[in-house]
């Protein structure tokens, strides 16, 4: 279980993440939504130590040392491999560095991505990129593998088909963050949805709940942050209201 207990961190004078507590059990697929600047991508690198924070975070009950760290994984649409490099590279990279790296599977979705194992990374497509960030991080061995808006760039089949091998390849002892603004294409792939509004948790629900309940996660998370449906309009009228007084 990753246990994530009254975790807070500051940049300065901005408060990015303000008491948060969370528990991941493994097995989980959960989905974090929040609006941009709510913390998502700074809660992700504190789970992982790529940030100093107060609070304390908890790996089966005990801190995240730097043996331990081999158990999470990141994928990120700002890229974390070698760009010179080619994946077959990087295969040998990580198994060196992680004894699970799992390598059957690497070998399976770079073929079923099409993705070519012998050019390096640099002369990739910006799809195939973030295409292979998320094999990388699926293949490390990881129980807990963090994607930070893994899927920017890639086309709408490509997504499709991520989600589909995703819940195909999984085994019961993996869980995955996925943080991502495609709340309407995540809805049937997560079972569980954390919502952060300005660096706090406004939400915890469980997909099961929301069937239960009748309502879209769409609309859980627009209810959730109150959003205004004729905001838009509202605003377009004061515009106009504003040009007709001049």
């Amino acid at each position: 279980m990753l246990q994530i207990s009254h975790v807070s961190k500051r940049y300065g004078e901005k408060e990015a993440l303000r008491d948060v507590s969370l528990q991941l059990s493994q097995g989980e697929i959960v989905g974090l939504f929040g609006e941009n600047g709510a913390g998502k991508t700074t809660l992700m690198k504190c789970i992982l130590g790529l940030l100093a924070y107060r609070g304390q975070i908890l790996l089966d009950g005990r801190p995240i040392v730097k043996k331990s760290k081999a158990r999470l994984a990141f994928a990120t649409a700002e890229h974390s491999f070698f760009p010179n490099l080619t994946p077959e590279g990087h295969r040998d990279f990580y198994s060196w560095h992680f004894p699970e790296f799992r390598e059957k599977r690497f070998r399976g979705l770079m073929e079923f991505f099409e993705l070519p194992i012998h050019k390096p990374l640099r002369s990739f497509s910006a799809g195939q990129k973030n295409q292979f960030e998320v094999i990388l991080a699926l293949c490390q061995g990881a129980d807990y593998i963090l994607m930070d808006e893994p899927f920017a760039g890639n086309d709408v089949f490509n997504r499709e088909d991520f989600y589909k091998v995703l819940l195909g390849i999984l085994e019961p002892s993996e869980t995955i963050l996925l943080s991502t603004h495609l709340i309407r294409e995540v809805s049937g792939f997560i079972g569980r949805a954390v919502l952060l509004h300005r660096g706090e948790i406004a939400g915890d629900v469980s997909m099961a709940q929301l069937e239960d309940s009748g309502q879209s996660l769409l609309d859980f998370i627009k209810c959730t942050y109150r959003y205004e449906a004729d905001r838009v309009s509202k605003a377009l009228g004061e515009l106009a209201g504003e040009e007709d007084g001049e």
